[in-house]
């Protein structure tokens, strides 16, 4: 014996108490003259095992091969379902024309008339309202002083409201049109409208023949109230990329149901996203139940379909299938690490531009012992 180790291993913790374990091991000599180590440190049987949890790169898989020879490798959930929603994506941009519903004809358009007459403006209403007010208290045989006093208004505005016999007068023409040259055109310009001429350039050009002396656009302001009683009903904008792509990657129980229906409307128009979304439910079976025995067949099914993406994806599964398999079958899985690795990009965004890194240090701290 040489001398003794201390051995400090960090185990799950338990009830939010951190577990270690404190282990004291021998150092040992080597008898072996040919052995370039001269002590070595003994190993505990059954105490600890290596299993490296890594991404889909090969960079980490070279790397654990590499430092860890004997170590398993396992291909975490978190990447594997990350690298099938890129594919996924990729088959989305594949297929962008499938996202556009098909246009209607502007025959089936309903037509929306519009109101006929002008909604009354507020001046408009507190006008015939005074008018009202003032003429209801002259027939009870008030005087024009006494109501100005009552209703707390000037006694010229009573009068004004005492002679006009209807509240048009006080309104100062503003309903009733002024005289036009095109008055005694209209009749022609409604019947040519009603022929199903609209052109408002060449009706101005039939009127100067008949002697019309006005401006086009005295026709153009006349026309325009016919022109806004036909509506063209613009459906929703077509879905963007990114939506879809979570529309198919997401657990149909949380979509809303107009999340829902758009996805199906989409599947139907297009029968290879159809077909990816079957694939990406049938892989997240898989995934989520640790089934990785199932896994062979997936490719075969993904690999039979005209999926250029998902096929690139299948082809990194089976170059990387020992770790993913190990991926889909045992319990190892460093999503939790994932989410908090998230977690401190969020709260950096945060602070970003406001503090520095000894708050930042703090709130870290802060929420990683909640």
């Amino acid at each position: 014996m040489h001398s003794y180790y201390q051995r400090r291993l960090a185990d799950t913790p338990v009830g939010d108490q951190p577990v270690r374990i404190e282990l004291t091991v021998r150092r040992l000599y080597c008898d072996n003259a040919r052995c370039e180590r001269r002590t070595f440190v003994e190993q505990v049987a059954g105490l600890t095992f290596e299993v490296i949890c890594r991404d889909r790169a090969g960079s980490y898989a070279e790397g654990a091969r590499v430092g860890a020879p004997q170590a398993v490798q396992v291909a975490d959930r978190f990447h594997l379902w990350q690298n099938l929603g890129t594919a996924v994506e990729q088959c989305v941009r594949q297929h962008t024309r499938c996202l556009q519903p098909p246009c209607s004809d502007p025959g089936d358009l309903p037509d929306i008339e519009l109101p006929s007459a002008k909604e009354m403006s507020p001046i408009e209403a507190r006008i015939r309202e005074r008018h009202a007010i003032v003429h209801a208290l002259l027939n009870q045989g008030h005087g024009i002083r006494e109501i100005a006093r009552e209703l707390h208004m000037g006694g010229n505005t009573v009068r004004r409201s005492a002679r006009a016999a209807a509240p048009e007068e006080l309104l100062g023409g503003r309903r009733q049109p002024r005289p036009s040259q095109l008055d005694p055109y209209k009749p022609y310009l409604d019947k040519r409208w009603a022929e199903g001429h609209t052109n408002a350039v060449h009706l101005h050009a039939e009127l100067k023949e008949l002697g019309y002396r006005g401006n086009y656009q005295t026709i153009s302001n006349y026309l325009r109230p016919r022109r806004r009683r036909r509506i063209r009903v613009v459906g929703p904008a077509p879905p963007g990329l990114r939506q879809v792509t979570g529309w198919i990657m997401r657990h149909p129980d949380r979509l809303s149901e107009s999340e829902e229906k758009r996805l199906a409307e989409v599947l139907t128009r297009c029968p290879e996203l159809a077909a990816a979304h079957r694939l990406v439910r049938s892989f997240a079976e898989i995934l989520s139940t640790r089934t990785g025995q199932h896994l062979k067949a997936w490719v075969v099914r993904a690999r039979a379909e005209e999926l250029p993406g998902v096929h690139s994806f299948a082809a990194g599964l089976e170059k990387d299938w020992d770790a993913v398999v190990q991926g889909l079958t045992s319990h190892w899985n460093s999503g939790p690490v994932e989410g908090r690795v998230n977690h401190i990009r969020m709260v950096k965004r945060q602070m970003f531009g406001r503090a520095k890194l000894p708050l930042l240090r703090k709130r870290v701290l802060l929420t990683a012992a909640r």
